[in-house]
């Protein structure tokens, strides 16, 4: 199993981003996926998550800021970030079956 996320990168505060995941060896439609983020010195927490019926599940700290989707027939993951706020800097991770499998980690650099 690999997943490969990209879309990190640097951007001002009030801004946009969108990570994805490629995941191989496993099939995200019948796989619990989520982002996980962890700050400098901060545990890792999950910021998204999407269910095998298609529920999502967000924090309070992006509620309404944060949406996860996936692309079945591409076998992606997707999470988009607006209103971005530099506590949302962070190495994000993407992971199956609630944690069993994770990803290398994208850099996300949110600027004032």
């Amino acid at each position: 199993v690999q997943l490969q996320a990209s879309g990190g990168g640097l951007v001002q505060a009030g801004g946009s981003l969108r990570l994805s995941c490629v995941a191989s060896g496993i099939a995200v439609r019948v796989n619990a996926m989520g982002w996980y983020r962890q700050g400098a010195g901060k545990q890792r927490d999950l910021v998204a998550q999407i269910s095998v019926s298609g529920s999502t599940n967000y924090p309070n700290s992006v509620k309404g800021r944060f949406t996860i989707s996936r692309d079945n027939a591409k076998n992606m993951v997707y999470l988009q970030m607006n209103s971005l706020k530099t506590d949302d800097t962070a190495v994000y991770y993407c992971a199956a079956a609630y944690g069993r499998y994770w990803g290398q980690g994208t850099q996300v650099t949110v600027s004032s």
